[in-house]
């Protein structure tokens, strides 16, 4: 079987962190992608393991040198998915990567094998409940989150397939089910 560049995405809050580790712990030969940034390692991260923390003249040679399978600027420091990374990654199992919808299209056109899943929460409601509930998130407006939410499953029509985030297990199965067909169709 062919390994896949598997792309998840999804609006904050639907569950894809969780997705992906489980994903991740049920797959031993999958990996999870590795982004690149500018911006300085905050307190427990380890270059390698959460970034790979790079210079902004290293970041900018990526971007020259299409070393970049996708990659953003926000709030003034670089992000992106280095291509030899996962490239190498590739050949020895599936590589996953959670990113934005504007990375995943970027992914898209930059390898064009990638499969897109979108994780969608069930309705607004559910969402709502889950980005309050999170716990984690300090001073966010929520009418923006919704925005961006609105926007992000606007572009669930590009995707492979749209996985509705109802109940983890079922949303997990799913997703196997969905990854194990598309293998099977690139045998």
């Amino acid at each position: 079987m062919k390994n896949l560049l598997i792309v998840i995405s999804g609006p904050s809050g639907v569950g894809k962190g969780t997705i992906v580790k489980r994903l991740l712990a049920e797959n031993a030969a999958a990996s999870l992608s590795i982004s690149c940034t500018t911006r300085a390692p905050r307190e427990g991260e380890k270059d390698g393991v959460s970034y790979f923390f790079i210079s902004r003249p290293e970041f900018e040679k990526l971007i020259a040198e299409n070393g970049l399978l996708e990659y953003s600027n926000h709030f003034g420091n670089y992000y992106g998915t280095p291509r030899a990374f996962v490239e190498e990654k590739l050949k020895c199992g599936d590589v996953l990567l959670e990113i934005d919808v504007d990375g995943a299209l970027q992914v898209k056109r930059a390898h064009p094998e990638a499969f897109l899943l979108m994780i969608a929460p069930p309705d607004k409601e559910a969402l709502i409940s889950r980005i309050k509930g999170r716990g984690n998130e300090q001073n966010f407006n929520l009418e923006e989150r919704l925005a961006r939410a609105d926007y992000e499953l606007s572009k669930s029509g590009e995707y492979d397939r749209v996985i509705i985030n109802d109940d983890l297990d079922a949303a997990v199965a799913e997703i196997k089910r969905v990854i194990d067909n598309k293998k099977g169709d690139i045998l």
